[in-house]
């Protein structure tokens, strides 16, 4: 008896895939599924509603935290995932993430992500994927790209989701790492973005979303900083050959992203949500 919410803001060209995904295979009453669409002006909400066993909301807030509050508001069932519409999360690792959580001390987990690559994605963008995936830290606890969920005791740890844009940071900050886990045999599926510049970007957003946490929640930023071992992860590129070619370009994407998102940082009052078309194409 899982629960799970996907905030959907003009999402009509990827949202029939991820909701057969979703319920492909389920048995009767196993799922309760909540599509939230904020502020669509397109046909999400229609298209979500071909599925019976869906429940949809709409509100004209076009928010992401305020769509996932929503959600919570109305969903009955844990554990609970929160899942990105253009994400592929299917059934099986639906249970396995539901599994995980049942375990002692476990109270939030995410899938392992499997980057899929357009048939004309730019090398760049497979180079910086390439060596992003292979860092330690990213394969080890949570990273949580666009699918995460928490039992009951877990969702406790706070109220309601902030106004934030890294809702997935915010709920990883919640939890030691003894707390949360990546289950290695439950599998995202997250297309890459096309072009270096859709690639720049999200980079850009995401980076934004920490320096927001960071300014926000300092005590929690700085634990999570602590459990990161940085030294141990360059000993570990120096040690992977295979991974150099690619190190330029993923420095020089983190770098123009990094002063992209300070810049987005003084100006976050009318920030505007970056958004990656190429992958939902």
């Amino acid at each position: 008896m899982t629960s799970i919410i996907i905030p959907a803001h003009n999402e009509e060209s990827v949202i029939r895939r991820g909701l057969r995904a979703v319920l492909d295979g389920s048995a009767p009453g196993e799922l309760e599924v909540i599509v939230v669409c904020n502020g669509c002006s397109d046909a999400t909400a229609a298209i979500a509603r071909e599925f019976a066993d869906v429940r949809v909301i709409e509100t004209d807030i076009p928010s992401k935290s305020n769509a996932l509050n929503l959600g919570d508001e109305v969903a009955t069932r844990f554990p609970r995932i929160y899942l990105d519409a253009d994400v592929i999360l299917d059934l099986a690792s639906i249970r396995r993430l539901s599994q995980a959580l049942q375990r002692p001390g476990v109270l939030a987990a995410a899938p392992r992500v499997d980057t899929v690559f357009t048939p004309d994605c730019d090398w760049s963008v497979r180079a910086f994927y390439n060596f992003w995936m292979a860092l330690p830290f990213v394969r080890e606890g949570m990273m949580a790209a666009g699918a995460y969920a928490m039992n009951q005791a877990g969702r406790a740890r706070f109220q309601r989701f902030p106004d934030v844009i890294a809702d997935d940071g915010f709920c990883r900050l919640q939890f030691a790492p003894g707390e949360r886990v990546e289950v290695a045999d439950a599998v995202s599926r997250v297309v890459a973005p096309g072009r270096f510049s859709d690639l720049v970007k999200i980079r850009s957003r995401s980076r934004l979303g920490v320096y927001q946490l960071q300014a926000r929640f300092p005590e929690l930023f700085a634990a999570e900083r602590r459990s990161k071992r940085y030294g141990h992860t360059l000993s570990y590129v120096l040690k992977r050959f295979d991974l150099y070619p690619a190190a330029i370009p993923f420095v020089f994407i983190t770098v123009l992203s990094r002063i992209r998102a300070r810049r987005q940082r003084r100006l976050i009052g009318n920030y505007v949500w970056e958004r990656d078309n190429s992958s939902r194409l």
